[in-house]
C-alpha cells in the first residue's frame, strides 16, 4: 500500500512540475508533455483498466515514449509491469530500444 501511495504522489507531483514545460527533443510537429499522460496514472500505479481517454493520450504521445525513457523522472512510468497493460488495450508499443 505504501508503495502505491507513494508512486501516486510521485505522479501528482510530476504533473505539477511539468505542467507547463515539455521535455527536450520532441519529434517533428509533436509536443512531448508527460502531464497529458495524468489520466493513465490509476493504470500505472494500480493497474487498473486504461480509460479511453489515457489511451488517446497515449497514441498522441507516443512518439514522445523513447524521449521520455531516457529520462530518469519518466523511465519508471513507462517500463513498470503495469504499464504493459497499455499495450493491448490502447494498441500502442512502449519500445524496447531508444
Amino acid at each position: 500500500m505504501k508503495k502505491g501511495v507513494a508512486a501516486l504522489f510521485a505522479v501528482v507531483v510530476m504533473a505539477v512540475v511539468v505542467q507547463e514545460t515539455t521535455v527536450a527533443a520532441p519529434p517533428p510537429g509533436v509536443v512531448c508533455n508527460p502531464s497529458e499522460l495524468a489520466s493513465c496514472a490509476w493504470t500505472v500505479i494500480f493497474g487498473s483498466r486504461p480509460s479511453a481517454e489515457c489511451c488517446r493520450k497515449l497514441r498522441v504521445q507516443q512518439p514522445c515514449f523513447c524521449t521520455y525513457i531516457r529520462d530518469p523522472q519518466y523511465k519508471q512510468f513507462l517500463l513498470s509491469s503495469n504499464a504493459a497493460k497499455f499495450t493491448s488495450v490502447c494498441n500502442v508499443t512502449i519500445p524496447t530500444t531508444c
